[in-house]
């Protein structure tokens, strides 16, 4: 007899995913759902981000940003809201990230699941 690993869906990604964006752990969430093809995508003309594709690609997005970030004055991330194969988070950061100095950014962040993975995630602010 054999076991199929259970495909966790959409409810069970977000929930994972809200518990760890609770802890602030973001490396983990790409490592545990991230798909090796996913895609990363900010607004147009975004002075702080562009657009990844690729695991390792989307991960070095996300180091390099971290990377300048001089001082975190409050971060926030909501309950997902979760429709079909996507769920959406309300984040807000106050940092202080360099050569920026001092930003608040205000945002929805859209992720889209496939087979129990995050294909992508798009940020709207």
């Amino acid at each position: 007899m054999t076991t199929h690993k259970k495909v966790p869906g959409t409810r069970e990604v977000a929930d994972r995913f809200n518990e760890l964006a609770q802890q602030e752990k973001w490396f983990e969430i790409q490592d545990e759902f991230f798909a090796d093809n996913v895609k990363s995508i900010d607004p147009a003309g975004s002075p702080y981000f562009g657009y990844a594709e690729g695991k390792a690609d989307v991960r070095k997005k996300g180091e390099e940003f971290v990377s300048r970030i001089e001082a975190v004055h409050s971060l926030f991330t909501s309950e997902p809201l979760v429709s079909g194969n996507h769920f959406a988070v309300v984040r807000k950061k106050d940092i202080t990230v360099r050569p920026h100095g001092r930003i608040q950014i205000h945002q929805i962040m859209l992720y889209e699941v496939r087979d129990g993975q995050i294909v992508s995630e798009q940020f709207f602010y």
